[in-house]
């Protein structure tokens, strides 16, 4: 996208915001007011961290079933996370694990967040996702594609399946349970409620199940903050519901310190904390090294896309698959290859180092 046009729609979403806000359903329903987000925000640590999937997982039914749930595996990279100051995960989870083991998924959860907690991590959970394959099933897990980045990523709940409302009473219950049963646990940061929707064409085909999703969550009231996190500027009826009624902002952005700056300009106008959900895109100049010190300054929480390189393939760039699987010249995204050793020791010093800073100031 053009600079000058991502800077438009900016402007437009924040101008609507305002606007619309008598015609958007904006769920007030316990919706945090500013000053309490911002107390929440002031009690922690900035946040620093990662989306993590373990390297032994293709995709989030593959870390959550219980056949290959890996704790092992879990605890030694979450080591590496709290070796260079990380403090945060971002986590998604999948409804088809819940449905075929409610109980099980939910105990899994347990063990995952005991050991992220032993690690001085907090969690964000992920519940629906727009993004990558639209028909996720349960079971067996296929092979990742060479060289291919994120070959075997689903969907939640799917495609048609996010829009067929006779799924809404168990995706209900799911959300209702998952939520009840960590409501008051310390161990979880917050609920991220839906990954880029409208996403893989979808548009504001989403808005249905994002709109319910929050209902849920604000029926249930944890003492966790709620969010969706805006990611196409372009997306104004998405952008402005999810601003509105989100108690943090979060966001994704994968470009230059130059456009993200002008993003966190414009966004700042909301008045409430930001937590940067995505970035670390190194081919597309979105780096450690330009973007983590530009949110550290802004006081913005940063997580990055990915730990350590392994089946989900996302060292590799979106869209430049290399067939016979060699190193990519640039690892797009991931911080450490499978033993622990960093991509690149320059970008893992300068995590530490800002991370072992005094916390930023507003």
């Amino acid at each position: 996208m053009k600079h000058k046009k991502m800077v438009w729609t900016l402007m437009v979403v924040l101008v609507s915001t305002a606007v619309l806000k008598a015609q958007t359903d904006v769920l007030d329903k316990n919706k945090w007011t500013k000053e309490k987000a911002h107390q929440w925000y002031d009690q922690h640590d900035w946040m620093t961290g990662a989306n993590f999937n373990p390297s032994t997982a293709i995709n989030q039914l593959e870390m959550w079933q219980e056949g290959t749930f890996d704790p092992e595996t879990m605890d030694r990279e979450l080591g590496f996370a709290e070796g260079i100051g990380f403090n945060t995960m971002r986590v998604y989870l999948h409804s088809l694990a819940y449905k075929s083991d409610p109980e099980g998924f939910k105990k899994r959860m347990h063990t995952y967040l005991t050991i992220a907690d032993k690690h001085g991590i907090k969690t964000m959970f992920v519940f629906f996702d727009d993004v990558w394959g639209k028909t996720p099933k349960a079971g067996k897990q296929p092979e990742p594609v060479i060289g291919t980045h994120n070959s075997g990523w689903v969907q939640d709940p799917g495609d048609p399946a996010y829009k067929n409302e006779e799924n809404y009473p168990a995706l209900e219950t799911y959300v209702k349970d998952i939520l009840k049963t960590f409501a008051d646990d310390n161990r979880v940061l917050m609920w991220d409620l839906y990954n880029e929707p409208g996403n893989t064409g979808k548009l504001t085909s989403s808005m249905p199940l994002l709109k319910k999703v929050f209902q849920w969550a604000r029926e249930v009231n944890p003492t966790q903050p709620l969010t969706a996190g805006l990611w196409r500027w372009d997306f104004q009826e998405l952008n402005t519901f999810q601003a509105l009624n989100s108690d943090i902002l979060t966001y994704h952005h994968y470009e230059d310190a130059e456009k993200h700056q002008h993003v966190i300009n414009l966004l700042k106008t909301h008045g409430r904390p930001m937590i940067c959900t995505e970035y670390m895109a190194r081919t597309n100049n979105s780096r450690f090294s330009n973007i983590m010190p530009l949110l550290k300054k802004e006081n913005i929480g940063a997580i990055n896309w990915g730990l350590v390189a392994g089946k989900t393939n996302t060292k590799y760039a979106w869209n430049t698959p290399i067939k016979d699987g060699s190193e990519p010249i640039e690892w797009f995204h991931e911080v450490f290859r499978k033993d622990g050793t960093p991509y690149r020791q320059d970008e893992v010093n300068l995590i530490k180092k800002l991370n072992e800073e005094p916390n930023p100031k507003n």
